[in-house]
C-alpha cells in the first residue's frame, strides 16, 4: 500500500475543501426580448433577443485582502471569433487601506471611457445609418480613449469624503500604443454628481492620435433629474471632434418615469451638426421592466437630408 500516496491525495482534497469554503461563487442572469422599427434611411421592423449570465465570486484571504473575480457569457457579445461568446471578465483586488485593482482582460475600459457615456445614455449609438456616397454605412461615433481589450484600473482609498479618484492603464494591442487615463467623480452635495475624465487616443495612425475629455454633472431633487455631459476628442494632426448631451427625468412613482434626451455631435470643419433625441418611459415592477422608446436623428454623416427614426418597445428580466 502507498502511504504516501494516500497522504498526498487526502491533503489535496483538504485544500480543496478548504478553498471552497473560504470564497463563494454565484451566477447571476438577464434576459430582454424587443421589437423595433426603423424609418428614413434603413427600415423595417426586427426582433431582438439578448441573454447573459454573470459568474462572480471571491472572499477575504488571510492578509485581509479582499479577491473577486467577475466573468460574462453573453451569446451577443461580438469580440474576435475564437473568444466570442466569452465577454467582459476580470479580477479585483482590494482593501480599505489600498483601494481597488481591476486586472481586466475585457470589458473594463479604463478611467476616462468609465465616464464617457452620455447624459442621454448614448442615442447616437441605436444602430443608425447614414448615406454616404449612396451606400448605407452604420453611424459611428467621435474617436475614444483606447483600453485594447485589457486594462489595469485603479480606485485610490479614500482621500476625502465623497471623492473617487481612479486612474488606468492600457497596454499596448494592434495598431494600439500603450496608454493611461484618470478619472474624478466628487458627490459631496445631495442630489449632486460632478464628474471629470481624461484619456487618450493611442492608435499608431497619427490621423487618430490624440487627447480625450469627459466632463459629466447630474443633479436629482425630488422626483426631477437633469444631468449634461461633454466629451472632446483633441487629435493631434485628425479631425477634432465634440459630442455634447442633456437629459431630463421624471419619476411619477417608485416604478414609472419618463425622459426626454438630446446629443449633438460636432466635426470640425463640417457646417452641419449630427443631431439625436429620444423620448422614453421605463415601467419596473420585481425583476421585469417594460420600456418604449422613441428615436430620431438628423445631419448624420454631416449631411442636413440625412435623417433617421426609429421607434422600440421591449421588456428586460433579471433573474
Amino acid at each position: 500500500m502507498n502511504i504516501k500516496k494516500i497522504g498526498l491525495t487526502a491533503l489535496a482534497a483538504s485544500l480543496v475543501s478548504v478553498s471552497a469554503y473560504a470564497g463563494e461563487m454565484s451566477v447571476a442572469g438577464s434576459a430582454s426580448v424587443g421589437i423595433k422599427n426603423n424609418a428614413g434611411n434603413a427600415g423595417g421592423k426586427s426582433i431582438t433577443m439578448g441573454n447573459q449570465l454573470t459568474f462572480t465570486g471571491g472572499g477575504e484571504l488571510d492578509n485581509g485582502l479582499n479577491v473577486a473575480l467577475s466573468f460574462v457569457l453573453d451569446q451577443a457579445d461580438g469580440v474576435t471569433a475564437g473568444t466570442a461568446p466569452f465577454d467582459s471578465h476580470s479580477i479585483t483586488i482590494s482593501s480599505d487601506a489600498m483601494g481597488s485593482i481591476v486586472i481586466a482582460g475585457e470589458g473594463a475600459g479604463n478611467a476616462q471611457s468609465a465616464l464617457d457615456t452620455t447624459a442621454a445614455g448614448d442615442i447616437w449609438d441605436n444602430g443608425f445609418k447614414a448615406v454616404i456616397s449612396g451606400v448605407e454605412t452604420a453611424y459611428v461615433g467621435l474617436v475614444g480613449s483606447d483600453a485594447s481589450g485589457s486594462s489595469i484600473n485603479y480606485t485610490l482609498p479614500t482621500l476625502m469624503d465623497d471623492l473617487s479618484v481612479a486612474v488606468s492603464y492600457s497596454p499596448s494591442g494592434t495598431a494600439v500604443e500603450s496608454s493611461t487615463a484618470y478619472g474624478v467623480t466628487y458627490t459631496g452635495v445631495e442630489g449632486l454628481s460632478v464628474s471629470y475624465g481624461a484619456g487618450e487616443a493611442a492608435s499608431t495612425t497619427a490621423l487618430l492620435q490624440g487627447d480625450l475629455t469627459t466632463m459629466k454633472a447630474s443633479y436629482a431633487i425630488g422626483s426631477f433629474t437633469a444631468a449634461y455631459s461633454n466629451t472632446e476628442s483633441d487629435l493631434t494632426t485628425g479631425t477634432d471632434e465634440e459630442l455634447s448631451s442633456f437629459k431630463l427625468s421624471y419619476t411619477v412613482t417608485d416604478d414609472l418615469s419618463v425622459s426626454y434626451g438630446e446629443e449633438t455631435h460636432e466635426t470640425s470643419g463640417s457646417s452641419v451638426d449630427e443631431e439625436f433625441e429620444s423620448v422614453s418611459v421605463s415601467y419596473t415592477t420585481g425583476g421585469m421592466t417594460i420600456t418604449a422608446a422613441q428615436y430620431d436623428a438628423t445631419g448624420l454623416a454631416n449631411t442636413a437630408a440625412n435623417k433617421a427614426e426609429r421607434w422600440k418597445i421591449g421588456a428586460s428580466f433579471a433573474f
